[in-house]
């Protein structure tokens, strides 16, 4: 049949998630995959939904996540932090590629991820923002878990700036992001690292961009 011909195409093209080196280590001093990072991110939704505020579609949130990295396979990995001409043609080089990803499977199926990734990207829906919200909560757990000499110096202060706005619409993912944020801080303190200065230098920029939109 056409249609598994197709779906296997898609899935050895996926495989390459499996090889897909993002910017977090693991415990024991490896890289983390785009494809560990999409299932620790689904354990979280499962374990995380029975306590939100804002009840969500399990079964769609979970699609989402899954899908939500797949157009990784095809461009690769920008790390949040990065700067650049990779990184300003992201967006165009992810759009095209979920495109692509569509036109190669069977229509029922090509429509269906197609939707779940801008739905994700454009995180309007109960389940986008708790997706997005674990995409993001789900990093700073990997480091926190990972050796502290693995961390940029930029990772310090995105502790503090990153998870908040996307937890803040949900009293429980505000207080998992707090929890996260303590062990952050708490790593953080134990490598030598001044979390005051930081927080000072986050609250300096804030001062001056207030002052200036002003």
């Amino acid at each position: 049949m056409q249609e598994i011909q197709l779906i296997l195409s898609t899935l050895r093209m996926a495989e390459a998630l499996k090889r897909e080196l993002r910017h977090n280590w693991l415990s024991d001093g490896r890289q983390e995959s785009v494809a560990e990072h999409t299932y620790q991110m689904a354990l979280m939704a499962i374990l995380v939904a029975p306590y939100l505020e804002t009840k969500v579609k399990l079964e769609r949130t979970l699609k989402m996540v899954i899908v939500h990295d797949l157009v990784e396979a095809l461009v690769g990995d920008v790390p949040f932090f990065e700067t650049g001409d990779r990184k300003a043609q992201k967006a165009a080089r992810e759009a095209k590629a979920i495109d692509q990803i569509r036109d190669g499977l069977p229509p029922e199926a090509g429509n269906d991820v197609h939707a779940l990734w801008h739905e994700f990207e454009n995180g309007l829906s109960p389940e986008a923002k708790l997706a997005r919200a674990l995409d993001n909560l789900e990093v700073q757990l990997q480091h926190n878990l990972a050796p502290l000499e693995t961390w940029k110096p930029v990772e310090h202060e995105l502790v503090y700036t990153k998870m908040d706005q996307h937890c803040s619409h949900d009293s429980f993912l505000h207080a998992l992001c707090s929890a996260i944020k303590n062990e952050a801080e708490l790593k953080l303190v134990e490598g030598g690292i001044g979390v005051e200065e930081i927080k000072a230098k986050l609250a300096n920029k804030s001062d001056h961009l207030s002052k200036t939109v002003e």
